[in-house]
C-alpha cells in the first residue's frame, strides 16, 4: 500500500487526544476538500509502497499500543483490511480517521468519523473541476451507520462558520439515535488565531448541544507541519 508518512506523536483531536500515538498515513483520497490540511495525500498525493511487515516494523520503534490510521482516505487504501487485522494481532488499539464514504471489513476500536459539510466542497478551487465529484461522494449515511456499529466511535464535524450548524442537524436527525457526547464539533483552521476565533462561537454551542468541543491539539504544540 502507499504510504505518505509514518510518525510517533501527540494524538490531537478527539476522545484521545493527548495520548501518545503512532500515526500511519496512507495517501490517495476520493474527495477533495477546499481547506484540505494534508494536500500531500489528495490534491498532489505523494507517498511510497510499503509492505504490511515495513509498516508494522516501524511502529514497533515506538513506545505506544496506540495506533491511529489516517489519510487522505485510509478506506479506499488496498490492503488496509488486512493491515488492521494485523495491527489488532499485534497487540494496538486502532483509531481510523475517515470520511466514512466507503466501508472495508477493518478491525477498528475507535471509528473517528468525519463527515464533509458543504463548505468544503472545492467550488472556487482549480477551476471547480472536482467540485460535482465532491459534493455527490461527501456524505454517504448507511456507512456512517455502519462505523457507528463498531466498539466506539466519535463523528467529528469541521466547523467554518455557524451556517454550517443547520447542516449538522439535519445530518444528526438522519442519523439517530446518536450520543451527543459522541459528536464533535472542532473549527476549521491550521493557525492558532483562526482556530481561536472559531472556538470562540463553537464552545458555547456545544455547551447547549452536550457536543464535545474537539480542540487540535497537535497545532498548539507543533505548529502546521508535517508528521505531528
Amino acid at each position: 500500500m502507499k504510504i505518505n508518512e509514518i510518525f510517533y506523536s501527540i494524538q490531537g483531536e478527539g476522545k484521545l487526544a493527548g495520548l501518545p500515538s503512532a500515526f500511519i498515513r496512507t495517501t490517495g483520497c476520493n474527495l477533495r476538500c477546499t481547506w484540505c490540511d494534508s494536500p500531500d495525500t489528495s490534491w498532489r498525493p505523494q507517498g511510497e509502497a510499503m509492505e504490511i511487515e515495513e509498516i508494522l516494523d516501524r511502529l514497533a520503534e515506538y513506545p505506544t499500543a496506540y495506533a491511529v490510521l489516517t489519510g487522505g482516505e485510509p478506506m479506499i487504501a488496498p490492503q488496509v483490511e488486512a493491515l488492521t487485522h494485523r495491527l489488532k494481532d499485534a497487540g494496538y488499539h486502532i483509531t481510523i480517521e475517515t470520511a466514512a464514504t466507503h466501508w472495508k471489513d477493518v478491525s477498528c476500536d475507535l471509528a473517528s468519523i468525519s463527515p464533509k459539510l458543504a463548505h468544503s466542497t472545492p467550488w472556487n478551487r482549480d477551476d471547480a473541476r472536482f467540485a460535482d465529484a465532491h459534493e455527490e461522494s461527501r456524505l454517504n449515511l448507511p456507512v456512517i451507520r455502519r462505523f457507528m456499529t463498531l466498539p466506539d466511535y466519535q463523528i467529528k464535524f469541521v466547523v467554518d462558520s455557524p451556517a454550517d450548524l443547520a447542516e449538522i442537524d439535519l445530518i444528526l436527525a438522519r442519523l439517530e439515535p446518536c450520543d451527543p457526547s459522541n459528536v464533535l464539533l472542532m473549527p476549521q483552521g491550521v493557525t492558532q488565531d483562526e482556530l481561536a476565533a472559531r472556538a470562540a462561537w463553537i464552545a458555547p454551542i456545544c455547551k447547549q448541544r452536550a457536543f464535545r468541543f474537539c480542540p487540535r491539539l497537535h497545532i498548539a504544540l507543533y505548529g502546521h507541519t508535517p508528521a505531528t
